[in-house]
């Protein structure tokens, strides 16, 4: 009986953190509640650029994103803001959407609700004292969330995507990411990649390629297609 016992304490004790992260995850994403995918206006597309400001390669974003006058949402990391206000300031300057990425590019499913609570609060005063205002929106790192995440996250729309190409790999840059851009529609879709490469398991050298064939594709598209932020405007 008690070795019964023992057992099923330790499945609970097994179980809990798959449901306080990946269960939870699959579960608010499956039902939808507070969560974008695809820009409620059902028209246009959004770029949205993850993990950075990047002193080198977010530069040369905001340069290709000027010359073809295309908004775009920055899901910011807080200590690389901290690093990097003045790029934080040009984002906001020229009309793009910032929005959280946690303080570091942590996990949701590692994050206690109190250290998630300050990764998000951490990043939101780093946009601030940069921009003056708070941002609107939220993107936890690989769209994972946990079991707090919704209720803590009650100020900011939780953005996710409606298209992914891995551009965080060189290999699936060169492969596919060109033509993967030229045929997301125009109905509302929200496409991710990448500024930035120095976080784990991506290649730092990524955004390089990203870039480039990201040119090609605005060169393509840019007169167009209509590009929009995601969420409501800072």
């Amino acid at each position: 009986m008690r070795k019964r016992k023992a057992f099923q304490i330790a499945a609970v004790v097994a179980v809990l953190p798959l449901a306080y992260g990946m269960g939870a995850t699959a579960i608010i994403r499956t039902l939808g509640h507070r969560i974008t995918k695809k820009l409620p206006s059902g028209s246009g597309i959004a770029l949205t650029f993850d993990d950075g400001p990047h002193p080198v390669y977010t530069l040369q974003l905001l340069d290709l994103l000027k010359k073809y006058e295309i908004p775009a949402t920055f899901f910011v990391v807080g200590e690389k803001v901290r690093a990097n206000p003045d790029i934080v300031k040009r984002m906001y300057e020229e009309g793009h959407q910032i929005g959280i990425h946690h303080d570091q590019h942590t996990s949701s499913w590692l994050l206690t609700p109190a250290r998630l609570k300050q990764q998000i609060e951490d990043t939101d005063r780093a946009i601030r004292d940069v921009t003056g205002k708070s941002p609107t929106v939220y993107r936890p790192p690989w769209g994972f969330l946990n079991a707090a995440s919704l209720h803590l996250s009650k100020p900011y729309e939780i953005v996710l995507w409606s298209h992914v190409f891995k551009d965080w790999k060189v290999t699936h840059c060169e492969s596919g990411l060109l033509e993967g851009l030229q045929n997301v529609p125009a109905d509302g879709s929200i496409i991710l990649l990448h500024d930035d490469g120095t976080n784990p398991g991506a290649d730092s050298e990524a955004p390089i390629h990203m870039l480039d064939k990201l040119s090609t594709y605005l060169n393509e598209t840019a007169s167009t297609t209509e590009f929009r932020i995601t969420g409501t405007p800072m």
